[in-house]
């Protein structure tokens, strides 16, 4: 894909995805007024689990707290029990009291609006930490999760190993409008469409623009 071509190809991504149920984080920022720090646990929960799982666990886990003092007024035990059966739910429960924690002592139980900042807290990774400053702050930032890695390097814009790479190299070439929108246009458009495997390149509207890198078989 020529970089001449990706405002089309955002363009066919954007109406192709209306199709398709939204991305449960993005349920959650909607409904919570983007809150930051619903945002950061639901992405947390996301993690390895299906959107129907993450979607159901958010809603039992909030329903009992959703301030980082509520919830850390919680013993873990109700925590897992609110939360499972997300993938890790222990590891992620004990996660989420670290994060209250910290987020009390250190930031007055405000979640801070800094990649860098947010990186510290336990279980947080650069996907999280960009969804929830470009979700939660609509500060600029790039989510990549393994759609956003795939389907950028399927389209031969970028050509990187890993996630990290992947957010670097569109930091340097992406066009900055399309930064904050690019997951929540990628993950729906590689669940449904873009798959790992086989993916259903007979349907796609973007054939034009797509170099196919990597594909052997699809549908």
């Amino acid at each position: 894909m020529r970089q001449d071509q990706i405002h089309e190809a955002i363009a066919l991504v954007r109406r192709e995805v209306r199709q398709w149920q939204e991305p449960v984080v993005g349920v959650v920022a909607r409904e919570s007024d983007r809150d930051p720090f619903r945002i950061l646990i639901s992405c947390l929960l996301s993690l390895r689990t299906k959107d129907k799982t993450t979607g159901e666990a958010s809603g039992r886990l909030f329903a009992l707290a959703h301030t980082p003092a509520a919830m850390l007024s919680l013993p873990l035990a109700k925590i897992q029990q609110a939360i499972y059966p997300v993938g890790f739910y222990r590891t992620k429960a004990k996660s989420i009291r670290l994060i209250c924690r910290r987020l009390i002592d250190v930031y007055g139980g405000t979640v801070p609006d800094s990649i860098d900042e947010l990186l510290t807290l336990s279980g947080v990774g650069r996907k999280t930490a960009n969804l929830v400053v470009t979700v939660g702050y609509r500060k600029p930032g790039i989510c990549v999760d393994i759609h956003v890695h795939r389907i950028a390097n399927r389209w031969g814009y970028v050509k990187t190993r890993t996630p990290e790479e992947t957010e670097q190299a569109l930091r340097h070439k992406l066009p900055k409008p399309y930064w904050i929108t690019l997951n929540d246009l990628l993950v729906p458009y590689g669940q449904n469409l873009c798959q790992p495997m086989s993916p259903f390149c007979s349907r796609c509207k973007l054939t034009d623009y797509c170099d196919r890198t990597g594909v052997t078989k699809s549908r």
